[in-house]
């Protein structure tokens, strides 16, 4: 009889420890967070980012696991404090076929003819990219569907004076178009 208790207070005293230890223990999935509200344009430091722990069914996809996979790279939007960063918020070689959905997608930085313009455009805006035409020539649609990864407000400049190109994300073909367009031309954007 003795015997049997001390077992029982044993396996009672075992449940107890496991219950706490649990409780002790991180729950969850370790990702990659912001520390702190994020711009876009933002290139991630140490500083930036922390690892914390979440439950497993509330990891979205593409969520960066280690602080090392996102140092370095840029952000693409606004990004809030404690928010868990995934691969679409960053540029990297896979955001513009996330973007575009467009296998060989490519990322090409445009300089608009109206610094203006580039002021109105986020990262996801769809955009239509024409060249400026002349007195006697028309504009002439060099892309359609073209996806803003990251345009210049977003890195802080004002009124886009200071000439940053606009970042759009388009097929490999309409991107070779507007890159050739640019060296010669002026370009604009029609918003959709």
């Amino acid at each position: 009889m003795l015997v049997r208790r001390s077992v029982a207070a044993i396996l009672v005293l075992a449940a107890v420890t496991v219950f706490f230890a649990d409780q002790r223990a991180a729950p969850g999935t370790a990702v990659v967070a912001a520390v702190r509200d994020l711009r876009p344009g933002t290139p991630l430091t140490a500083a930036d980012v922390t690892v914390i722990r979440v439950p497993a069914e509330t990891v979205p996809d593409g969520a960066l696991r280690l602080s090392a996979d996102a140092r370095g790279r840029t952000v693409t939007g606004a990004v809030r404090r404690h928010e868990v960063l995934t691969d679409t918020r960053l540029l990297g070689p896979r955001l513009p076929r996330r973007l575009t959905g467009l296998p060989g997608a490519r990322l090409v930085p445009v300089h608009l003819a109206e610094r203006g313009t580039a002021d109105l455009l986020v990262p996801g805006d769809v955009v239509d990219v024409l060249t400026k035409g002349g007195p006697t020539e028309p504009p002439v649609v060099v892309a359609s569907g073209a996806v803003v990864a990251l345009g210049t407000t977003a890195r802080g400049s004002q009124r886009g004076d200071d000439g940053s190109p606009v970042l759009l994300a388009m097929g490999s073909a309409a991107a070779h178009r507007v890159a050739a367009a640019g060296l010669t031309t002026a370009l604009t954007v029609v918003i959709h």
